[in-house]
């Protein structure tokens, strides 16, 4: 053998040990590592990554997106026991809110100042809408009346005509006046009061309506388990298979499509003026899906009453669910704040709550 052979199977020689020297080495560190975090394994729960750690460590979940918990704040209420359920933005840069058990409306502005309006004793309000005469308008189920609550807290209530009529969500329509749900009818009331009633499916229970991006009147049947709409001047359509969802809030995403809950199967459905349907499963069973609302950037959120959660599906399908401060606080109505925040009630916490713009990040 010669001298360059040999000098060429030494080079070999020491170079296969300089490999095995840098393998042993990364060994050890890995094995560093999965002794400092735990054996880790990914998993894919519906739209939750789940990172399980060893045993001796908590499991970390993680919605798709990595999205870091939102900032919440929360805001004690005046009356304990309120129920606190509705909430919509007011013309007046406040949040207006509905306290069905304490027969109150209440008002709270971005810094978190609460007032309270008395109603009339058993008024128990529902839905909540500002008309075109500044007015805020509500809707009284139990005593079967459309009240008018004036910025100087004077409340006229207007009973309906028709005994047991259940009126529940309302909204301003584009023809100046104010629409509600009834049992099996649509109604509306002119800012005077003069009230007409539009019959619909025998059976139907509207429970929310409001105005589509076509102008009409659209309104989620939970009974029928369809949705549907009325033009201003009075025809209804109802769209859709019954029984194919149990819809119950109803929103207008930027995209002008309708999404709604779908209560009875935990999902949120986006569903097109020419009624093409997406569907996205909500991760917690028995949720109890109760309010949802629509950002300007498509990012849809919503509550969860029995799981204490707030929901968020971002504009690429991705649900994530994030509980709230306070145990068993019962999270239900939801609403774009002028701030750009989340707002939202709290039916059992007695608290309304705020997410920070930019909270939850992407």
């Amino acid at each position: 053998m010669s001298a360059a052979t040999k000098s060429e199977g030494a080079k070999w020689r020491r170079r296969a040990r300089l490999r095995k020297r840098i393998l042993a080495a990364l060994s050890v560190v890995l094995a560093l590592i999965v002794i400092g975090v735990g054996a880790t394994a990914l998993e894919l729960r519906g739209h939750v990554l789940v990172w399980q750690q060893a045993s001796w460590l908590p499991s970390r979940i993680v919605p798709i997106g990595f999205a870091t918990p939102p900032r919440i704040t929360e805001y004690p209420l005046l009356t304990t026991g309120a129920g606190a359920n509705t909430i919509i933005t007011g013309p007046d840069g406040a949040l207006w809110f509905t306290e069905p058990d304490a027969d109150k409306i209440g008002r709270i502005t971005t810094a978190g100042a609460v007032t309270e309006f008395p109603l009339p004793p058993g008024s128990a309000p529902a839905g909540l809408a500002f008309g075109p005469d500044g007015n805020l308008w509500f809707t009284a189920p139990e005593l079967n009346a459309i009240g008018r609550l004036t910025p100087a807290g004077a409340v006229t209530e207007f009973p309906l005509p028709i005994l047991d009529s259940n009126p529940g969500g309302i909204t301003a329509g584009p023809d100046g006046n104010l629409w509600f749900t009834e049992v099996i009818r649509i109604g509306r009331i002119t800012p005077s009061g003069v009230i007409t009633n539009f019959p619909i499916s025998v059976g139907a229970g509207p429970a929310a309506i409001i105005v589509g991006p076509d102008s009409n009147l659209w309104f989620s049947d939970n009974d029928i388990g369809r949705l549907g709409y009325v033009t201003p001047a009075g025809n209804v359509t109802e769209v859709g298979n019954p029984r194919q969802f149990a819809p119950g809030a109803i929103t207008v995403g930027p995209d002008h499509a309708f999404w709604f809950l779908d209560t009875t199967h935990d999902r949120v459905v986006r569903m097109t003026l020419r009624g093409a349907v997406t569907t996205f499963a909500v991760p917690s069973a028995g949720s109890a899906l109760s309010g949802i609302v629509a950002q300007p950037d498509g990012t849809i959120w919503f509550t969860e009453l029995f799981n204490n959660n707030i929901g968020r599906l971002t504009p690429d399908g991705h649900v994530a669910e994030f509980p709230v401060p306070t145990p068993n606080g019962g999270p239900a109505g939801i609403t774009l704040g002028p701030d750009g925040a989340i707002w939202f009630t709290e039916a059992s916490g007695d608290k309304i709550g705020r997410i920070a713009p930019g909270g939850a990040a992407h």
